[in-house]
């Protein structure tokens, strides 16, 4: 179970069908109201896992290479194509 305070939700959405993940806070605290992506990923239809967010200290690339998925399928998608050339993983 993911925790959750009684102010702030967090929200784990998946849709696998379409090969979307996100994991999300969202609620009111201290009279303001708070909504937030931790961790946003989408599988596409050639198979690339897409980081589209990594709003943790997590090295989401390593994580998902551990449970299998090689860093040719790994694009970190909120790094720009150029960038994307500079790492280990896929460019898209």
């Amino acid at each position: 179970m993911i925790p959750s305070d009684e102010a702030i939700e967090t929200q784990l959405i998946l849709d696998e069908e379409r090969g979307h993940f996100l994991l999300l806070s969202v609620g009111w605290e201290n009279g303001h109201w708070e909504y937030g992506s931790f961790v946003h990923i989408d599988v596409k239809s050639d198979g690339k896992v897409w980081i589209q967010h990594n709003g943790t200290d997590l090295k989401l690339g390593d994580e998902l290479e551990s449970k299998g998925i090689p860093k040719s399928d790994i694009v970190i998608g909120f790094h720009s194509p150029h960038s994307r050339t500079l790492t280990e993983y896929a460019v898209g």
